[in-house]
């Protein structure tokens, strides 16, 4: 089964659990990612698109990763690094 070109761009599925205050998924608290759990310890950027929220977090174990919040299918990715 072949891979759809916008899935690769979209990137990995996760599981995130969300502090919900004035709004619905205001901010992740935790990534599980390959059946790891990780505490989101900073939300160290944010953006808005039309289709999806962008959060730049770091965790527990010390990385940074970006985590997209799709909005048309209500899931969340792990979105790859860019390659330059």
């Amino acid at each position: 089964m072949g891979e759809n070109v916008g899935d690769q761009h979209r990137g990995e599925p996760v599981e995130v659990t969300c502090y919900a205050g004035y709004k619905a998924d205001e901010r992740p608290t935790t990534v599980t990612w390959r059946e790891r759990t990780y505490q989101v310890l900073d939300v160290l950027d944010r953006w808005y698109d039309r289709d999806g929220n962008y959060f730049k977090v770091s965790v527990e174990e010390g990385g940074q990763h970006l985590l997209r919040h799709d909005l048309g299918d209500d899931r969340w990715y792990l979105v790859p690094p860019r390659e330059e």
